[in-house]
């Protein structure tokens, strides 16, 4: 037990050793049920320094719906009383955050090297990009299509049998910096895709007849932060004449209703959508590759957390896309293949009303380049750890993932077009 305690502690040592503390962080849960709680959501929002978790933002808290924050342990108290004051209903969902990001790190012992059931900093992923490639010549190639807003190089893993003119699928993961269990996935996939190749009938399939573009860390500069500084750094790390506030989130800087609903103008805010459409490096890198490629692109997947959804657009506005009955069968499979593995429960539909209105999104914008099948997935949980999923789950999260990936992927090879 106490050796377990010490890598624990190694671990979290680790992963936040230089920045926020977070003793004494909680997350609360609020639940909204009329125009006043809404109203006194906003009252609380402007008082006290909260970091929204889901939704992402104060204006995006709709109706009969629940809101999940982390509140500095300075701003508990006063956070408490206000809730308790005006008879709102909430529970603690993680009464110390400090705790939690240690719980996270509970697989037993830390590798030194590159695991696909722990969480992997970036230094050990790039390092893994290289040697699965080179282990992999047949399967994987590996190729920059562009660099951070901090020089780091944006690595792309193509893994497919090559053959000419084949369709792809382009999946990325780690928009948002905080939400580690997406990088995980997309080291999953490339895994089961080595791994499963030649053995099992499905993939064996989809990588004799499709390519899959997988960015395994869009924000690399975000990632590396909460690592190294901030576990629950969201954005971006760029920086801009006239303000002292670091970055854009990502997922607000795509040209698709830029930065009309569920974005703010203000740098200093999570949801800020940058100065322009695609100011980011990062957004350019992405949106340049794939229109280059959009000949051979029928689908893109970005994986996110939290919340057990799988999204189609649009989010930007409430207007469904012109394929939107395919759309909702085909979600509506997907999310029942990932349940058959381990039960998980996921919501799905159009990102405007599944979840909230969000514009400047990569799968609005993807979908809007004519790429038919385009979908976000929230991966685990549901807002008991929220961002900080434990290491345990890394596994059966990816698995379940997977089987809603191999079934779209494999309903697209029906349907091409």
């Amino acid at each position: 037990m106490l050796v377990s305690l010490i890598l624990v502690s190694v671990a979290l040592a680790s992963a936040n050793h230089s920045g926020e503390d977070f003793e004494g962080h909680k997350v609360f849960r609020v639940t909204v049920e009329d125009e006043n709680h809404i109203n006194l959501m906003h009252e609380l929002a402007s008082t006290s320094q909260i970091d929204f978790w889901k939704p992402d933002s104060i204006t995006q808290v709709k109706l009969h719906s629940t809101v999940d924050f982390h509140v500095k342990a300075e701003d508990v108290g006063t956070v408490e009383d206000f809730l308790e004051q005006n008879d709102l209903y909430y529970e603690v969902l993680i009464g110390n955050l400090r705790s939690m990001m240690a719980a996270q790190f509970d697989s037993h012992g830390r590798a030194t090297g590159h695991s696909y059931t722990k969480y992997n900093n970036w230094k050990t992923i790039e390092d893994w990009t290289q040697q699965v490639a080179a282990e992999n010549p047949d399967l994987i190639s590996r190729s920059v299509i562009g660099t951070t807003f901090e020089g780091r190089s944006m690595h792309l893993l193509k893994v497919g049998k090559a053959k000419p003119n084949k369709p792809a699928v382009f999946i990325d993961c780690g928009f948002h910096a905080r939400e580690w269990i997406s990088p995980a996935f997309c080291q999953w996939f490339v895994r089961e895709a080595v791994r499963t190749y030649g053995q099992e009938i499905q993939m064996t399939e989809l990588l004799d007849k499709l390519d899959f573009y997988i960015l395994p860390v869009f924000n690399i500069d975000g990632y590396v932060y909460t690592w190294t500084k901030d576990r629950m750094w969201r954005k971006t790390r760029s920086t801009q004449a006239g303000t002292s506030c670091f970055g854009a989130d990502p997922n607000r800087n795509f040209d698709a209703g830029w930065c009309e609903n569920g974005a703010s103008t203000s740098p200093c805010s999570d949801t800020y959508c940058g100065s322009t459409a695609e100011s980011e490096k990062e957004t350019k890198a992405l949106v340049n590759f794939i229109r280059k490629n959009l000949s051979s692109i029928k689908a893109y997947f970005t994986i996110h957390s939290y919340s057990q959804m799988l999204l189609y657009p649009y989010s930007y506005s409430y207007k469904l896309p012109q394929n939107n009955a395919e759309l909702n069968a085909l979600a509506k499979a997907a999310v029942k293949e990932l349940a058959s593995l381990h039960g998980t429960k996921y919501t799905y539909g159009p990102g405007a009303t599944t979840i909230y209105l969000a514009a400047g999104g990569s799968d609005d914008w993807a979908y809007d380049q004519g790429i038919k099948y385009s979908f976000t997935f929230e991966l685990r949980d549901t807002g008991k750890y929220g961002f900080l999923l434990p290491e345990s789950q890394i596994r059966a999260t990816c698995e379940e993932t997977l089987l809603a990936v191999k079934h779209i992927a494999s309903y697209i090879l029906g349907h091409l077009y």
